[in-house]
Parts: C-alpha cells; structure tokens; sequence
C-alpha cells in the first residue's frame, strides 16, 4: 500500500506564490492623515490671519490650539489661543504633501522620521507652496505631519473588539523611509 502523502497538493505558501519584488497587500503604506500647524504665539489678528490661511490652504476650517499653561516671558497665558491645525485626509492629504516637499526640494532628513513610521517637517514661507502674496495676510511658516498606516490597523481604533497590531505589522522607521523614497523620488540625507 502506498502512503496518502505523496499523493496529496499541498498549496504554495504565501511567501512562495508571491513575487518576490511584489508588496504584500496588507503590508502596503498608505497615508492615514497630514496635519498642517501654525503656530502664532499670541491671539488675536496674526492668528485669525493664520487660520484664514488655512482654510484657503486645506479648503476646511481649522480649529484653535489653546496653550496649557503659563509663560510669562512670551507673553502667553494658560487657555489661551495660540496655534491652528488642520488635518486632511484622502486625495488632497497627498496632493498637499507634494506641495510641501516640493519646497523642500523633496529633501528630508533622517531625524524627520519618527521610530512609529511617521514624518514631518516644516517650511519657512506659505508662499512658497504656490499661494499668491496676500498683504492682509502676511507671510508665515506652516508645519506638514503625515501619519502613516497600514490595511489592518483599523483594529487598534475600533470600538468593539479593539486589538492590538502584531509587531511584525507595527509601521517602521525604515519602512516609511523606503515608502518616501519609492513615492516620490526623493533623497534622504
């Protein structure tokens, strides 16, 4: 009699039916969010002129930051308004971020990327970005931060059976390193 075992298929592992050049679908990076900051420092006209920004920047309002406490030398009070953020997500995170790097010459440094897998930086001059010179306006910096993830991480954010992302899936430094500069060409100093 002969054994059952040499006549069985057994199907192809995953890693062996997959090229080796081809990412796994679940372990593709994707941008989450890109949260857009300015910080002003005081309340008042600079930061409404800020916010105004913003919003003809991001196309959605912005909210108010609020210090937490007190610092005399800065003039800033505890509750008070001093910063505005936005955050987009989707089609029009991206197209953003490819304005920013595209100030920076798509140049980034290594210390830009967190240990979590996520990036930022900022840029010097919003004009720069492509928006005309307001003189209402003025001119101000804007920090750019991009939240990366995967397929799967919704698990962590749920409300029922939340779950933790294994560490093999956990997003890594080099791997939005490798991400950025296969996205978008760009060098890493």
């Amino acid at each position: 009699t002969q054994s059952t075992w040499g006549t069985l298929n057994f199907p192809l592992m995953a890693a062996e039916a997959q090229p080796k050049d081809e990412v796994h679908p679940m372990k593709e990076l994707r941008i989450e969010k890109l949260c857009l900051n300015i910080c002003v420092g005081e309340s008042g006209d600079r930061l409404m002129r800020a916010a105004k920004l913003l919003e003809q920047l991001a196309g959605q309002e912005p909210f108010m930051s609020k210090a937490r406490f007190t610092v005399r030398t800065f003039s800033i009070r505890r509750n008070e308004k001093i910063a505005c953020s936005v955050t987009v997500r989707g089609p029009k995170a991206y197209e953003l971020l490819e304005k920013g790097l595209k100030v920076k010459e798509y140049e980034l440094k290594k210390e830009n990327f967190s240990d979590t897998g996520n990036f930022g930086f900022g840029i010097d001059e919003h004009i720069d970005l492509g928006i005309k010179y307001d003189p209402a306006i003025g001119i101000f910096g804007c920090n750019f931060y991009v939240v990366m993830s995967r397929p799967g991480y919704r698990c962590k954010k749920r409300k029922r059976a939340v779950a933790k992302v294994g560490k093999s899936h956990r997003i890594q430094k080099e791997d939005t390193i490798k991400w950025y500069l296969q996205q978008f060409e760009g060098i890493v100093a």
